[in-house]
This record gives structure tokens, C-alpha cells and sequence, in this order.
């Protein structure tokens, strides 16, 4: 089976709980904390061993949170290679308002890596065995890191053979244009950005994705569309499909199940249509589950038969 490598350069402890109502100034009482592992590369990974794929986390440890974080994935049989820091492992903490049912996410800033910490993870990533087919560089970036790393990654997986992935934000994302990755998935907010203009119609929608492409960004951009689904463009293929209405719990980790699932599909030799369709019964799926819990192997599987059967009506069209 064809390994998969994720890289989380700003790995946190994810802390979730619930409370009648959040007010200032006074004491909430919250319900038991939910402790689960988190960051971008770290949830993608969750995801890959959830759907049954083989796959390897690397990312930075430090501290009783990074030591929580370790403990964690491998009670969860995630395989892993935590490289020790000397700062403190982040934590992210989310509350649920039970009688709203709106969610307060607090993210925190994590940890600065020093040169010799950022080359142990590089070295981690190439001393893998296998090499990976596919690597995953996902979630935000740790304070004072150059976001030319996405260029150093992408260097790294043409060595060694594997593809990257991308799934990054802000001026991390802006970085990566001539970094020649194979895929990234920004949301339409971010394509915007990148491309300095309104998107109001599928047809820009398109044409910024292609624009995209020529930037060198990467071989493949999926533009993630929220409620309306997503859109992939490559350079023979425009799809968009839509997405697959479920009741939300938690819009955590949608994005972060969407990429897992898709980087999977990629890694078995799936069409780049089965491809988009298996990421978005993932995201779908994550929206489900409460907190900040992961997309479940009996969802995703179910809600990818949704879409087969809503793409065979006429759900995916190329534009």
C-alpha cells in the first residue's frame, strides 16, 4: 500500500468542552474536556488511518502538551515521528454553547523552531522508509518561519519521488506560487486573495484556477466552495461537484478530512473526479461528528455513495 507522509509544523493539542452559555466576566461551568491530537498534517493523518491507509505523521514535540499529543496518536495506532523541540507543543481549545449551539474556537500562536529543529524534521521526512508516494504539508505555520519551507518541500518530494500536497493560508499560501506542488486546496476566500479580485461567476471561479496553474502554485488546485461544494482544475480538467447536505455538529476538521481522503484516493490510483468525491463525503462526514472529532470510516463511505449517486444525476458537471 502506498505510503503517505504528513508534515504539521504547528501541531497542537485540540481541548474541546461545553457550556450552557458563554458570558464575560463570570465562571462557566463546562462539561468534561475532550483532549485529541490536532494541527493540519496531524488530522490528515487521523483521517488516513481512520479510511485505512498507511500513513506516517511527522511534526515537532515539546513539552507535557507535546508528550499528551505523542501518547494520543499512538493510542489512536497512528504511526508516528515526533521530533523534539525545546519550546512547548500548542494548544488549541474549543467550546460548544449548548443552548445557542454556536462554537468558540480559541487558537493559540505555538512555538518558534530554530534552523537545526527545522532541519531534523526535513531529515525525518527523507528518513522515512518507502519513500512516500504522497506528502501532506498542512495547517498553519509556527511564528517566525519562512514560508519558502513550502519551496524547500517541494524540492524535498521531487528527490525522493513523492508528490506534495499543500493545504496552507495567508501568506504561507501566497508563498507557495512556483513551488510546483501537485495539489493545494484554498478556500474561494483565498483564491481571491491570491489572485487580487472578486470571483462572482463559476466562469472566474475557473479562470482563477487556471490562473492559479500558470502561477506554478501546483498541477492540480481544488477550491474549496463551502455549502456550494468544490471545484478542481488541472490542466485537462475542470469538475466541480456539490456538496452533500448533512446536519453540522462541528465544522472542525472538515477541510483537514477532506484533504486526507483525497491524498488517499490519489495514493490508490483514483481518477481525479473520485478523487473530489471522496474528499467531499470526508468533509461531509466531519461536519457530522461533534467537537472537534474527526470524519468516521462508516460516514465517509456512506456519504461517497450519496455522491456517486447524486453525480450520476447530474450533481457533477464540467463547467
Amino acid at each position: 500500500m502506498p505510503l503517505i507522509a504528513t508534515l504539521t509544523l504547528n501541531p497542537a493539542l485540540d481541548v474541546s468542552t461545553e457550556t450552557a452559555e458563554v458570558r464575560p466576566t463570570h465562571k462557566l461551568r463546562c462539561s468534561a474536556p475532550r483532549y485529541e491530537p490536532g494541527g493540519g498534517g496531524i488530522n490528515v493523518a487521523r483521517v488516513v488511518h481512520a479510511l485505512g491507509g498507511a500513513v506516517t505523521a511527522v511534526y515537532p514535540s515539546g513539552g507535557p502538551t507535546g508528550a499528551m499529543l505523542d501518547s494520543l496518536l499512538r493510542a489512536a495506532g497512528v504511526p508516528i515521528v515526533p521530533v523534539p523541540i525545546a519550546g512547548i507543543t500548542r494548544e488549541s481549545f474549543t467550546v460548544d454553547e449548548g443552548g445557542s449551539g454556536v462554537q468558540h474556537r480559541f487558537v493559540m500562536p505555538g512555538p518558534r523552531l530554530d534552523a537545526e529543529e527545522l532541519a531534523r524534521l526535513m531529515d525525518a521526512l527523507t528518513g522515512l522508509a518507502g519513500p512516500p508516494a504522497y506528502m501532506v504539508a498542512s495547517g498553519s505555520l509556527p511564528p517566525t518561519c519562512d514560508p519558502a519551507i513550502f519551496h524547500a518541500l517541494s524540492d524535498l518530494t521531487r528527490r525522493i519521488g513523492a508528490r506534495l500536497v499543500i493545504d496552507t493560508s495567508g501568506a504561507a499560501l501566497a508563498a507557495c506560487e512556483g513551488s510546483g506542488a501537485y495539489l493545494i486546496k484554498p478556500s474561494l476566500r483565498e483564491v481571491e486573495d491570491l489572485v487580487g479580485r472578486a470571483l462572482t461567476t463559476e466562469a472566474d471561479e475557473c479562470a482563477a484556477g487556471r490562473e492559479l496553474l500558470a502561477r506554478g502554485f501546483a498541477e492540480v488546485v481544488v477550491i474549496s466552495l463551502a455549502e456550494r461544494g468544490a471545484l478542481l482544475v488541472s490542466e485537462d480538467t475542470e469538475l466541480r461537484m456539490a456538496a452533500i447536505d448533512v446536519p453540522v455538529g462541528s465544522a472542525v476538521g472538515a477541510g483537514d478530512s477532506m484533504v486526507g481522503a483525497m491524498t488517499l484516493a490519489l495514493a490508490h490510483g483514483k481518477t481525479l473526479e473520485d478523487t473530489l468525491r471522496y474528499g467531499i463525503a470526508a468533509g461531509a462526514a466531519a461536519l457530522i461528528t461533534p467537537g472537534s472529532e474527526l470524519a468516521r470510516r462508516d460516514d465517509v463511505e456512506r456519504l461517497y455513495a450519496a455522491a456517486r449517486s447524486a453525480s450520476a444525476s447530474g450533481a457533477a458537471k464540467r463547467p
